[in-house]
């Protein structure tokens, strides 16, 4: 009898063994991958942006404040792509060299959520007790704002530019890292192995820093990814009511800023630039819901 469960174990092993090979696991992304169109066209449009915001020249190499006065307000075609605004400019041209503005504002905003908001969410839920009772009254003051509310205040107080309409629109997405960042953190405190961390004597901060933290990440970066897509939109708003960087500067919302009083004439101006949040914006989403445990499932 023995015998016979050490050979069970050792072919179910050996079955893992198998599973786990790298051959396995490519044809295992692929299969995943071919029943998701929608995620690799996703992927491929995240891709294009980030060519676009670190090597714009590679997608359009040419200049997008020069304009050529007698080629002005084109429809889209096989010279220009997205056609021509009132100055003659090629508006592909600013698209793609704009998305370089937006999404350094989108990475600002993201990276000052997710470290503010992580950090209050860590310390409130390892914490617990007034100090959670404090953070999290705060925390709900914020949620009772309307971000972009709050976002016109802070640039009230800030002033203008895309770094500092970056900065507002961080602050005004901290309560919501905060809250999930305190939900995990509280989960794995409680759990079996943080318990003995320290009950054998092992020092709160490195409980914290090696159990509590690396384990309590993983929704936050999913939830990083997710609010990567509503900043772009926060972003391109304010850049739209003309907040963001001054002209001819070419952000994605100042583009459909200028293109609003040729809209009923050059449809292109506004709707092309539009389109390209949308994708994006669309395409993270999905990529973000795809990490969020579609793989696991």
């Amino acid at each position: 009898m023995t015998e016979l469960l050490l050979r069970e174990e050792g072919s179910s092993s050996v079955v893992l063994a198998r599973a786990s090979t790298p051959r396995e696991r490519r044809a295992r992304l692929g299969r995943f991958l071919l029943r998701r169109p929608g995620l690799v066209a996703s992927v491929l449009m995240v891709l294009l942006v980030l060519i676009a915001a670190f090597a714009p020249s590679v997608l359009a190499p040419g200049d997008p404040n020069l304009g050529v006065v007698a080629d002005k307000l084109q429809a889209p075609g096989a010279a220009h792509l997205f056609g021509t605004d009132y100055l003659g400019r090629d508006v592909y041209t600013r698209v793609v060299h704009g998305a370089s503005l937006s999404l350094q504002a989108t990475v600002i905003a993201v990276a000052v959520a997710l470290v503010a908001g992580g950090l209050i969410g860590l310390l409130a839920g390892f914490v617990g007790r007034w100090v959670d009772e404090a953070l999290m009254r705060v925390v709900d003051v914020l949620l009772s704002i309307p971000a972009i509310l709050l976002s016109l205040a802070l640039i009230t107080a800030l002033g203008y530019g895309t770094v500092k309409v970056a900065i507002a629109v961080g602050i005004a997405s901290v309560a919501n890292f905060a809250r999930v960042m305190r939900a995990e953190t509280m989960r794995i405190r409680r759990s079996t192995y943080v318990e003995a961390a320290r009950s054998v004597g092992t020092r709160w901060y490195v409980s914290l820093w090696r159990h509590v933290l690396p384990n309590a990440a993983g929704p936050v970066l999913v939830l990083a990814v997710l609010e990567f897509g509503l900043a772009i939109l926060a972003i391109s708003s304010l850049s739209f009511l003309g907040y963001g960087a001054p002209p001819p500067a070419p952000e994605w919302g100042s583009l459909i800023s200028e293109g609003r009083n040729y809209l009923a004439t050059s449809w292109w101006l506004c709707a092309l630039p539009g389109l390209t949040i949308a994708a994006t914006v669309l395409s993270v989403n999905r990529i973000s819901r795809a990490l969020d445990g579609e793989w696991k499932r």
